[in-house]
């Protein structure tokens, strides 16, 4: 299992191919600092370009927490020009996870709290243990989502959900956040980077250039009417209809052994 760091707050360990990507500011339970945020964009365009990384999980070293979003100790000394230059490398951290090729699951324990949560939500996937507590509070502090929540919590819970619980501030316990829909697995405590870890293996049985065309064919058909969906569709099933591991994983089933997938 290797490891390679990206600064002192992120940290990419491999598990075969699987890529876990950690956030690693424990002591302040993973607030999103300007230089954490650039580190994670970072990391991202590194595993984006890694043909080796099947699916990506986003965990966490804190005990108490996935993440509880931006560093708003740090942002408090900001003035309004600061906060205009940061905004950039803020963006650069979500949109990296966002923007990852393959298969992305967060493993989330504890607090995963407006950064935090977003982060969560850009993910394809969320694990979640019977210790998390989510929520986009941004409003409370008079911001609103800037992480993507806007856009992400109605594409999972439609737009009246995502409104009350955007408008409220309100943070949602495990149980409930399952039931709404805002994590797709529930573990018991502790249990969400093993489940995670699990589910990551599994679908990285899979051939890669399916994977990655599934993802970019379900991503760019989200909000499209059904004609023009079938179209995005179409055309990811071309791009993997001819490659090397479509004419793989036929050979393989015919001949009754696991496929050796080239990737390509």
């Amino acid at each position: 299992m290797g490891e390679e760091r990206y600064g002192e707050f992120v940290l990419v360990r491999r598990h075969g191919h699987v890529a876990e990507l950690v956030l690693d500011r424990p002591k302040v339970m993973n607030a999103v600092s300007t230089e954490m945020a650039r580190s994670l964009a970072a990391a991202c365009t590194a595993l984006g370009a890694d043909r080796d990384a099947r699916v990506v999980v986003l965990t966490s070293s804190s005990e108490r927490a996935f993440c509880v979003g931006a560093d708003l100790k740090e942002r408090n000394s900001f003035s309004d020009a600061d906060l205009v230059r940061q905004r950039p490398v803020a963006r650069g951290a979500y949109t990296g996870v966002l923007e990852l090729p393959m298969p992305v699951i967060a493993a989330v324990h504890g607090f995963a709290l407006g950064g935090g949560f977003e982060l969560a939500l850009a993910c394809d996937l969320i694990v979640a243990d019977a210790t998390a507590v989510v929520g986009l509070p941004e409003v409370s502090v008079g911001v609103i989502p800037g992480g993507g929540g806007t856009q992400l919590l109605p594409r999972r819970v439609g737009a009246a959900r995502a409104a009350e619980l955007i408008f409220t501030a309100r943070r949602l316990e495990a149980p409930e956040a399952a039931a709404l829909g805002l994590v797709d697995q529930l573990t018991d405590a502790g249990r969400d980077r093993e489940e995670a870890l699990a589910l990551a293996e599994r679908i990285a049985r899979n051939s890669p250039v399916g994977l990655r065309s599934a993802k970019r064919a379900l991503r760019l058909g989200q909000g499209l009417d059904l004609r023009a969906g079938l179209e995005v569709e179409d055309a990811a099933w071309r791009a993997t209809a001819f490659s090397g591991d479509r004419a793989e994983g036929v050979a393989a089933f015919n001949e009754k052994r696991a496929p050796e997938w080239p990737g390509e």
